[in-house]
């Protein structure tokens, strides 16, 4: 079974957000899926198969599966529209969160995914502890966004991680308008087995929602602030639905010896 290692929402090797994307004929069981994504320890490992209906998609982290995923969706396009359907300009994956579809458009991939209900929850102590900073504001969707005041603040964060698994959402974001870009953001997400995730897609389907009423526009140019770094371009679309996009580059193919039974 081949195993390509993407990076995602970057033109540039070993930057953006890696993945690892598996392309099989047929599903193997899910706990050596598990063993896999484990054994890769990066934030997603794809699982995607060819069924009658389409491509059907699946995402896992070092510790579970997860029910949405951009940069591990944007890096299996990359490789099913380079390597398996060359002549296609989009694919659409069958998910848990539904079908989603990403088109290829110059040198950027455009995923089409939902957005989530956002409502505002109080700042607490809690917060402002495992933060290291008072949040602004924080409001809550699929996963948790807190508001900071600047955008030096998001960038020099160093978050307790004990402390964050005790408040409320999956991931945790920290996000503040930024200089460069329209907003800037990093993503905790110690309850999935991930201290931090580089370049968060699925988060965006939140920030960029927010910062787009925030700051009346509907495209939003967004920066993830992490190590690695990485780019999205986001515009908010009727029936709360959001189209990410950003580049994507190969960095490697692999071999997988071990049958997963």
């Amino acid at each position: 079974m081949k195993q390509y290692i993407v990076d995602a929402f970057t033109g540039i090797p070993f930057s953006g957000n890696p993945a690892a994307v598996c392309v099989m004929e047929a599903w193997p069981a899910e706990a050596a899926m598990k063993k896999l994504a484990m054994e890769n320890n990066l934030s997603e490992t794809a699982f995607v198969v060819k069924e009658d209906a389409g491509w059907h998609l699946r995402w896992f982290t070092p510790a579970t599966e997860v029910e949405l995923c951009g940069h591990a969706t944007l890096a299996s396009a990359f490789v099913i529209l380079n390597y398996y359907e060359p002549d296609s300009v989009s694919v659409r994956f069958d998910t848990l969160s539904g079908p989603l579809t990403v088109t290829r458009r110059d040198d950027r991939y455009e995923m089409n995914f939902p957005t989530y209900e956002l409502r505002e929850i109080p700042v607490t102590d809690a917060m402002e502890a495992a933060f290291g900073a008072r949040p602004v504001k924080a409001v809550l969707g699929l996963d948790l966004v807190c508001v900071f005041a600047d955008e030096e603040t998001v960038r020099n964060m160093n978050p307790d991680q004990d402390l964050l698994v005790k408040i409320e959402g999956r991931i945790q974001n920290a996000t503040a308008a930024g200089h460069e870009a329209d907003c800037v953001s990093r993503s905790f997400c110690p309850k999935l087995g991930i201290p931090e995730d580089p370049v968060c897609g699925s988060a965006h389907c939140q920030i960029a929602d927010y910062w787009s009423e925030v700051l009346g526009k509907k495209q939003i140019r967004a920066y993830q602030a992490s190590r690695r770094g990485g780019w999205l371009y986001c515009e908010l679309l009727a029936g709360g639905r959001i189209a990410l996009s950003g580049k994507a580059v190969l960095v490697a193919v692999s071999e997988i010896m071990v049958p997963l039974a």
